[in-house]
């Protein structure tokens, strides 16, 4: 499993976990680093926090794109893979839109419900014909 593939996987735990918890994901991270289980890659920090710093905008471009679903109905690992997904099509200059959806679609086809891939797969392209267009 490449580097970045491991980090997106971690930062998805940290930002799923802190979710189920109710605290920051950020809070989540910090304290993981203060007990010694910090991300060997420090990519994950930066996708955690990414994530954080910029939820509102992410959760709207999400919503925007899935049709008939709200994020609270959706599968928390979906939710947040999503949310990684759209950071890095935003804000992560060197990954491009392709590489960042294979790799969202990657994570929910091992870890989410059989419909998915397939979902996510059409949440992120919408979000991607949506910047192509601004």
């Amino acid at each position: 499993m490449a580097a970045r593939t491991k980090a997106r996987k971690r930062a998805l735990d940290l930002l799923f976990a802190s979710e189920l918890r109710s605290e920051s994901a950020v809070d989540a991270l910090d304290r993981a680093v203060a007990e010694g289980d910090a991300p060997t890659n420090p990519y994950t920090g930066v996708l955690v926090r990414g994530v954080v710093e910029h939820a509102e905008e992410i959760d709207a471009l999400i919503s925007a794109h899935a049709t008939g679903w709200t994020l609270q109905r959706m599968p928390a690992v979906d939710r947040n893979v999503l949310r990684v997904a759209v950071w890095e099509m935003l804000h992560a200059d060197d990954v491009p839109a392709a590489v960042a959806i294979s790799e969202a679609v990657g994570l929910v086809r091992d870890l989410s419900t059989d419909e998915s891939p397939q979902f996510v797969n059409g949440v992120l392209g919408g979000v991607q014909r949506g910047l192509a267009k601004a």
